[in-house]
């Protein structure tokens, strides 16, 4: 067979799988592997009979309540597709077949890819969840949880923690506190050439780096159900961030009430089952007690992470905003914190708040350390919002 002829065939073979079934007679049936993974896409995809007036039926399930036979499937698809079309039939497969109260099934959750889509899921199950389920939700929770860390945590470490220098730099340093290589830079207009040598007129070092903490950082996460995998992303950095001493790092997570995990931040896994995903939304309430935690509003980042869809009193939330910028708090306001693209929002509400100079904008988790670095130093967030903006299209 010619190199043209096996294209040919490769395409076809591609098409086949596309269009399912109901192409047997033109492209010719699936065997073998190609067979079992039309079978397994069958059970999610194929359509059913036609109506009595011609028109395609409704998109029905192949698989049923019987949680056994799902998680075959689920071990079919694993078997057949990789990681990422996996994840994607499994969200496709709770959303067009029901299979939310299967979940809660622990041969079940040993049949999933886990991924931050499914943990969204069970954390909305959380509190309906049993007992024999709860280990293996966790698990499930754990293996993504370290996932994230693992993607996050250098990054989000040094690039604070670098911040945190560049803020405490000072132009007196001592001597073992001199930034050698900035010195030079700073008085290469002092340069000697007859004597080879630069003449240090102004030093530039760093503040003696303690264990006192330079900044204190509020994350205040909307619970809403829309902001699942900002609820996840957001509890890991929270983890993260705690896990540096020069901070003081709380979370804050609210829907109409307010739940401060501050003191569960040793372990994301446990900050994550503390959330409750779902119901109304009271912004304001949160702001409220947030701004309690602030006690030195000049060295403290506060970030909003939410839809900004207030069910609480929204000239009071606006009100308050404006009183932490006045006060001198870096006040961030982030639509959503994942990598799903610009979220449905209130866009009153970020327009307000950007007259009041808080720009709202998405942003995505390998964005998110530059952006606490911003903070930090207090750069001028608009300029960021805009460039993160166009970053993401």
């Amino acid at each position: 067979m010619s190199g043209e002829d096996e294209v040919t065939r490769e395409r076809l073979r591609r098409w086949r799988l596309v269009l399912g079934g109901q192409a047997d007679e033109a492209l010719g049936r699936a065997e073998g592997r190609d067979g079992a993974m039309d079978a397994a896409m069958a059970a999610l995809y194929d359509a059913g009979e036609g109506g009595a007036d011609g028109r395609p039926a409704r998109r029905s399930a192949g698989l049923g309540g019987s949680a056994p036979k799902v998680a075959r499937w689920l071990g079919d698809i694993r078997e057949y597709f990789p990681a990422t079309v996996v994840q994607v039939m499994q969200a496709d497969a709770i959303e067009r077949l029901d299979l939310t109260r299967l979940l809660l099934e622990p041969e079940m959750l040993a049949a999933v890819e886990p991924d931050i889509h499914l943990v969204g899921t069970l954390l909305s199950l959380n509190r309906v969840m049993p007992d024999a389920t709860r280990e293996a939700a966790r698990q499930v929770v754990r293996t993504v949880v370290e996932e994230l860390e693992r993607r996050i945590a250098q990054q989000t470490r040094a690039a604070v923690t670098g911040a945190l220098n560049r803020a405490a730099r000072i132009s007196r340093p001592r001597h073992a506190d001199i930034d050698w290589d900035r010195t030079i830079r700073a008085n290469l207009r002092h340069y000697l050439a007859d004597h080879r040598t630069v003449i240090p007129e102004r030093l530039v070092g760093y503040g003696r780096r303690g264990t006192a903490v330079q900044r204190d950082v509020v994350l205040c996460v909307d619970q809403s159900g829309s902001m699942a995998a900002s609820v996840v992303f957001s509890g890991v950095f929270a983890a993260v961030l705690a896990s540096l001493r020069s901070l003081r790092t709380s979370l804050v997570v609210f829907d109409t009430a307010v739940v401060d995990l501050t003191d569960q931040l040793a372990d994301p896994v446990e900050v994550l089952f503390g959330t409750q995903l779902g119901g109304g939304t009271d912004i304001n309430r949160a702001i409220t007690y947030s701004q309690q935690l602030i006690t030195r509003p000049r060295d403290s980042v506060f970030v909003l992470i939410s839809d900004l869809y207030e069910g609480g009193v929204r000239e009071e939330m606006l009100r308050r905003v404006a009183e932490m910028t006045a006060a001198g708090v870096q006040v961030v306001v982030l639509l959503a914190l994942s990598d799903e693209g610009a979220p449905a929002y209130d866009h009153e509400n970020a327009a307000a708040l950007a007259a009041l100079g808080v720009p709202a904008f998405a942003c995505t988790p390998d964005v998110f350390p530059d952006l606490m670095a911003a903070a930090i130093e207090r750069r001028d967030l608009r300029a960021f919002a805009e460039r993160a903006t166009a970053a993401g299209g």
